[in-house]
């Protein structure tokens, strides 16, 4: 069957790659809507550890139900569902010590185009279909579904983590898909200000709608100043990474309240070596900051509520998707789009009917 593979670091195209085979507890499905990931031109562009050949790329997917395990007993061929980006191994046995994302080895949650084939072909398999995929509430549309397997999840997951109170001031770094996700999360959580940090005009309206009380470009002045400026030289409650290079990570710490400040980092940070941690603003090691680093939450019951924050309104991520390609075919045009990033771009879909 057709797929779109990682032929190479840096290399893309198509392969002629095995028909997926059913388990007793899985289901073989075949792409409804796909959507590229920056996670994806990370795994092409950007390097890291070694994949296996022909790799089978993508894990943003709502999908049709072609084939359903004899112990599959909530799925049944012809059902149209989300597939969430992160499918732990709920049987393993690091879930019972609530390690949901690493349970079996680093990253184990992640595993659909990384140490599985991903969604980017005909079809594909999903091990473990009851505990992975998420039913679609009547009413929620093929957009707003698709958004909610990773974007909405992983931006809500910087939220979570930055442990936000009503009232907080906090800042997201980076408005790409993520961080306005993670923008409408803090708002959803309480926060009383929040300060976006971008600058692409779309993002930035965006940003405003979901929630931004102002929005900060980091190329008029030093992003830091102008945090503490706004915060009377205290800093923000909590700080969520969503984009930049590995200075915003020392950036983050710099602008963070001594004492309670958390920062809650959901940014991929490519390459090797070490990230920047500023001793000054860091108290010398004792300054009392927080700092969390999180991969996205997965699974059936977490998609399943994110879609249901969807459906009773309280979130509208259709405004996420900006460009709309038909044809399984063009993936490829979709994954450079997201490489290239045009002005007018924040996500784009590929439906396949």
């Amino acid at each position: 069957m057709k797929a779109f593979v990682l032929k190479e670091p840096g290399a893309v195209g198509w392969a002629d790659v095995p028909e997926p085979e059913l388990t007793p507890y899985g289901a073989i499905l075949e792409p409804v809507a796909m959507a590229p990931c920056s996670s994806d031109v990370h795994t092409v562009f950007g390097g890291g550890s070694r994949k296996a050949p022909n790799l089978v790329l993508g894990h943003e997917c709502v999908a049709r139900v072609v084939k359903a395990g004899e112990l599959v007993e909530d799925f049944k061929p012809g059902e149209v569902v989300a597939v969430p980006a992160i499918t732990p191994d709920w049987r393993a046995r690091g879930i019972q010590e609530h390690n949901f994302k690493h349970a079996s080895a680093p990253f184990s949650g992640h595993q659909l185009g990384r140490s599985q084939p991903g969604v980017f072909s005909e079809r594909f398999l999903i091990p473990d279909a009851d505990t992975t995929l998420a039913r679609i509430p009547e009413g929620i549309s093929i957009e707003q579904a698709l958004m909610c397997v990773d974007v909405v999840t992983t931006g809500f997951t910087g939220a979570e983590n930055a442990d936000i109170k009503f009232g907080d001031t906090v800042v997201v770094m980076g408005i790409g898909p993520i961080g306005l996700m993670a923008v409408a999360g803090a708002a959803l959580k309480g926060a009383s200000r929040i300060l976006a940090v971008g600058e692409r005009p779309l993002c930035v309206q965006r940003a405003l709608e979901m929630g931004a009380t102002e929005v900060l470009n980091y190329r008029d002045n030093d992003v830091v100043r102008q945090v503490l400026e706004r915060t009377g030289g205290v800093g923000a409650d909590s700080v969520i990474i969503c984009g930049g290079g590995d200075q915003v990570f020392a950036q983050a710490v710099d602008m963070v309240r001594y004492g309670v400040g958390v920062v809650s980092n959901i940014n991929y940070f490519g390459g090797t070596g070490s990230l920047p941690f500023p001793k000054f603003s860091g108290g010398r090691g004792m300054a009392g900051k927080t700092i969390r680093t999180e991969l996205a939450e997965g699974g059936r019951v977490r998609i399943e509520r994110m879609l249901d924050m969807v459906k009773y309104g309280r979130i509208h991520p259709e405004r996420l998707v900006t460009h709309h390609l038909k044809g399984f075919d063009k993936i490829e045009q979709a994954l450079y789009l997201m490489r290239d990033k045009p002005k007018d771009l924040i996500k784009v879909m590929v439906t396949t009917e």
